[in-house]
């Protein structure tokens, strides 16, 4: 993972900050106009990297505030972004509440297979709200289509849980089995025959949240569906905030 203390860019964009007349609460609608010199999905992944790019897009969730800047998982109607170390207050970051609404103008970058937009971008919150619903991915998995749903709030239904490592723990404190209580979570899963490793990213979703506690109580064999944002390091690993048990 990268540290949010990275060097800014070389040409680090100057933040502007507007008014949000929205609550940033409600599930509300997305917007399916852009405004003048504002990209579709489809432009913007059709972008090169390192190109400038500008979008409208709806705040799903946020890693923690540090050092002035944040990183986000937003959604549009069309697709996800990941905007890394968006720059601002702590104060302004807690305004850039899960729906609302912002213009982001920055450079596009990919690490390691994730697609962003990277550190020091400008941002403004606009007057809209949306809550996305997450998108049923369970029958991508394992396939090239899942890439095509990056960055978006997914869900995955009928996974059976599998051991973590050769001890058969459910789940482990870092990918490694390193860390310690209030690090990430990592597990394993499988549907039809093939396994797969997701993440409870505590930056994400920390030793409070009922999500780290839920993966906690896992036991190798239970049958469960999860929800989370499909971020992609070297691959699919999706950042999971929901696990409930399979009707």
């Amino acid at each position: 993972m990268k540290k949010l203390g990275n060097v800014l860019m070389a040409s680090l964009l100057l933040l502007t900050v507007g008014c949000s007349k929205g609550s940033g609460n409600g599930a509300g609608k997305a917007d399916t106009e852009k405004g003048e010199g504002v990209m579709t999905y489809a432009e913007y992944a059709a972008a090169e990297t390192g190109s400038e790019v500008t979008i409208e897009t709806y705040i799903q969730g946020s890693q923690s505030w540090w050092e002035g800047a944040a990183r986000f998982y937003t959604q549009d109607a069309e697709g996800g972004y990941f905007i890394y170390g968006m720059p601002c207050t702590e104060e302004e970051y807690k305004k850039l509440t899960p729906g609302t609404k912002i213009k982001v103008h920055g450079y596009k970058a990919v690490w390691s297979g994730e697609v962003e937009i990277d550190e020091g971008a400008e941002w403004e919150i606009l007057d809209g709200n949306y809550i996305a619903e997450p998108v049923d991915a369970t029958s991508l998995l394992g396939t090239d289509g899942l890439i095509d749903k990056q960055n978006m709030k997914v869900s995955f239904k009928g996974l059976t849980v599998e051991a973590a490592n050769d001890a058969g723990d459910a789940f482990l404190y870092n990918w490694d089995g390193s860390g310690s209580e209030g690090d990430d979570l990592y597990f394993n899963v499988s549907k039809d025959g093939q396994v797969y490793s997701f993440t409870v990213e505590s930056y994400l979703t920390g030793k409070d949240t009922d999500v780290y506690k839920a993966v906690k109580e896992l036991k190798v064999g239970d049958k469960i569906d999860v929800e989370g944002f499909l971020y992609w390091y070297e691959g699919p690993q999706p950042h999971v905030t929901a696990v409930s048990a399979s009707k």
